[in-house]
């Protein structure tokens, strides 16, 4: 078993390896003058069973080049089998035609990486299930729920709780938190009446007096949970945390979360903390590599991933 890493989340990659008592294999993945991307595995690897890791993040482009040139690399190298560990796996919001003349770009990256040479794909909290289709290879699709669920346990033990989707089509995830937990469930629904006038959140359930913990997979702009926060304070929330899978925060999105009504945004490590995020206050990271490293393992021993999550 071989695990390489490339430049969109090397701390990730050290974590895994260090979980699995592995070193990481020497490789470069550098670029040229003109910024095109070279890839060059200084280990014997023929036969082997290898790991990429690389979350295809911003830039997500230059990522997404390092994670195929690299599975490229592998392939010629007569690897046994490559298998793409891609925490964040971008362009996952492109899943369907979200209107004429529109590309499924989800669909394309999965033949994209198919093609580069992967024999299976390892992620976490896909946005969408059905993208598991699009690959005409083996993928497994990780959980982050476990991890919220000890998390939250520790941290807000004793507090009146209460899960939040912060929209319908999220209702599945906060259900298997709450579920877990057994807590009870909220789901705002937000709607727009006509263009150009913000959106109206209606909270479904009764959040008065209790702690509310939205959960959701990718918080990217921070608009939606900002709102979503500050619609359960005005529905009479003692407080509003979140818990995120995938922590873009593009743009400002830190800035608006920090003075926000959010008490505390968790987030898991799929995608490279920024320096705004390590600033804020009430932003926070928790690891994902344990649970990379045990599904990895699994993987390497043809030994059950389901059962992760019984």
């Amino acid at each position: 078993m071989k695990i390489v890493a490339c430049n969109s989340n090397r701390p990730l990659a050290e974590a895994v390896a260090a979980a699995l008592n592995l070193p990481l294999t020497k490789a470069s993945v550098r670029r040229f003058a003109d910024m095109e991307v070279f890839v060059e595995i200084h280990e014997n690897i023929r036969g082997e069973d290898v790991f990429i890791i690389q979350s295809t993040s911003y830039p997500a482009n230059d990522n997404l080049m390092e994670l195929l040139i690299a599975c490229d690399a592998l392939r010629r190298a007569s690897a046994r089998r490559v298998t793409a560990v891609i925490p964040y796996f971008g362009y996952a919001r492109q899943d369907r035609k979200s209107g004429p003349r529109t590309p499924i770009s989800a669909k394309l990256v999965a033949n994209l990486i198919t093609e580069a040479g992967a024999n299976r794909v390892l992620t976490v909290d896909l946005h969408a299930g059905q993208i598991q289709g699009f690959f005409d290879i083996p993928v497994d699709n990780l959980y982050a729920a476990p991890l919220f669920t000890r998390d939250i346990e520790q941290r807000y033990a004793g507090r009146d709780l209460m899960i939040v989707s912060p929209d319908v089509g999220g209702v599945l995830r906060a259900r298997a938190i709450a579920t877990r937990l057994k807590l009870d469930l909220a789901i705002i629904d937000k709607r727009r009446e006509q263009a150009g006038v913000s959106e109206v959140m209606n909270i479904i359930g009764d959040v008065r007096g209790r702690d509310c913990l939205l959960v959701d997979d990718i918080v990217d702009s921070g608009g939606t949970l900002v709102n979503a926060a500050s619609a359960l304070i005005a529905g009479g929330a003692k407080s509003a945390s979140v818990y995120v899978t995938h922590g873009v925060l593009s743009g400002g999105a830190v800035a608006r979360v920090a003075s926000s009504n959010i008490e505390m945004l968790t987030v898991t490590d799929t995608i490279l903390a920024t320096e705004a995020m390590r600033l804020a206050d009430n932003v926070r990271q928790i690891s994902i590599a344990p649970l990379l490293a045990e599904a990895m393992r699994r993987i390497s021993d043809e030994s059950s991933v389901s059962s992760l999550f019984d």
